[in-house]
């Protein structure tokens, strides 16, 4: 076969140098009840209009976010995204193969990353950032494992208004390094419980703003008290156009940043690919994980671009990498940096203040219905609301109607008991006629 190359020769050769017996024994790891020694149930050809039709059909089952009022948050925003950003990440200087190893045929690829951490250190208030990671849950966990390297102790605290997927991403990838995890219980405002648990022994303390309720906080206090133990701050953001409005991780003393950045110039995509934005203040840099960009000048002095620190497994620290992370999410950082150039200062403040606005008359309009708690105190663009019946039923009775009502907390963290709260999230792409068809379907399922 032209895509299998190797002969039985050829295997049984490589197989002997190893010292296997059969290929089988490559797999002995894996549990004999995982493996499938037949070929999968599925049609073994098909042309390619039969295909394009099959694939269309299995498409049209889901429900776009833009079709109808849509009001999901907690982690993932839909925003609108400029047509011009397609259309540039598509340019030739774009399109390099795979990693810029080699900065001499990569240049365009390279200054993309360069701009994109210059942006994240701008808007997180920081002195340097890398060149992107998966996401913003990962970014949280290599965080972790940084302020364990840097501080040497094995502590971290996980706020109550972290997202509960974070902290779940976080215990399983830090559970790898013997990190003791505190994770607190969840908490709409989470400050004072957080600064009560940092100790002598903490390495790191995680806070999120706004956090998983939509709590914004100003969290220069727990700054304080942590570096007062010893300890780092890492500070959490999943929504990125709220740094167009609020304090930046560095104005309130963090020591690193990550966050979410698929909020500017990626869209939902049925739950990625996203890209993590990491950034940090610049004495840790070496204990930063992932790739770093710089710029330089050639010898006929020229400016130009290469890779200033890797610190990856794939590259020559090994087993003395700070981080095994395989990509940076390259094209996603990409449209990244494309709608945060599209923007500028003044239109990311702007589109911040839209979000806002639009989160105080979605507050305003819900809170009027009887029966429904606004629970957040302080937000952006996203909070949550108690309902007096079952949020996730009420979820699921206003899908029918042509309303995605938002995010059940339950969902998130089903032992959390908190099966009557939402999570509503509102951004430039709402409408008026939206919140009014949530406030009708809200009524008659309140039966008001």
């Amino acid at each position: 076969m032209r895509y299998l190359p190797l002969t039985p020769a050829d295997r049984a050769k490589m197989l002997s140098v190893i010292g296997a017996k059969s290929i089988d024994d490559l797999f002995i790891d894996v549990p004999g009840v995982a493996q499938i020694r037949d070929l999968f149930d599925l049609p073994r050809h098909a042309g390619e209009m039969e295909v394009e039709r099959e694939l269309a059909a299995l498409a049209a089952m889901n429900r776009p976010a833009g079709s109808g009022p849509f009001f999901c948050g907690a982690g993932a925003y839909k925003h609108h995204i400029p047509a011009t950003v397609d259309h540039v990440i598509q340019r030739s200087e774009f399109l390099t193969s795979y990693t810029p190893y080699q900065p001499e045929i990569a240049q365009g690829t390279l200054q993309v990353l360069f701009e994109f951490q210059t942006q994240v250190a701008a808007l997180t208030g920081l002195d340097v950032a890398n060149a992107s990671m998966y996401d913003g849950s990962t970014a949280c966990a290599e965080a972790v494992m940084m302020a364990q390297r840097v501080t040497r102790r094995n502590k971290a605290v996980l706020s109550g208004g972290l997202h509960p997927h974070y902290a779940a991403v976080t215990q399983t990838i830090a559970s790898a390094e013997s990190m003791e995890i505190t994770r607190l219980a969840a908490a709409i405002d989470a400050e004072a419980a957080v600064i009560a648990s940092i100790d002598n022994d903490t390495a790191c303390v995680v806070v999120q703003t706004p956090n998983a309720f939509g709590t914004v906080t100003d969290v220069s206090k727990v700054a304080e008290a942590a570096h007062a133990a010893g300890a780092l701050l890492i500070v959490v953001t999943t929504e990125a156009i709220s740094f167009g409005l609020l304090k930046s991780p560095g104005e309130m003393g963090a020591d690193i940043a990550v966050a979410e950045g698929q909020s500017i110039g990626v869209g939902l995509s049925y739950g990625g690919p996203y890209v993590g934005l990491f950034a940090c203040k610049e004495k840790y840099v070496r204990q930063m994980p992932g790739r770093l960009c710089g710029e330089t000048l050639d010898a006929e002095g020229r400016r130009g671009f290469v890779l200033t620190l890797s610190t990856r497994e794939q590259h020559i620290r090994r087993d003395k990498a700070t981080s095994n992370i395989c990509t940076n999410s390259g094209l996603c950082a990409l449209a990244f940096t494309i709608h945060l150039s599209l923007l500028g200062e003044r239109g990311l403040k702007s589109l911040a203040a839209l979000n806002h606005s639009r989160a105080r008359e979605l507050r305003d309009a819900l809170a009027v219905i009887p029966g429904v708690q606004i629970l957040t105190p302080r937000f952006f663009n996203e909070f949550a609301v108690r309902l007096p019946v079952n949020a996730a039923e009420t979820v699921e009775a206003l899908v029918g109607q042509g309303i995605v009502a938002g995010v059940p907390y339950s969902r998130l963290a089903p032992e959390a008991g908190m099966d009557d709260v939402l999570l509503v999230a509102a951004t430039e792409t709402t409408t008026e006629a939206d919140i009014a068809a949530l406030v009708v379907a809200l009524k008659g399922r309140t039966g008001q």
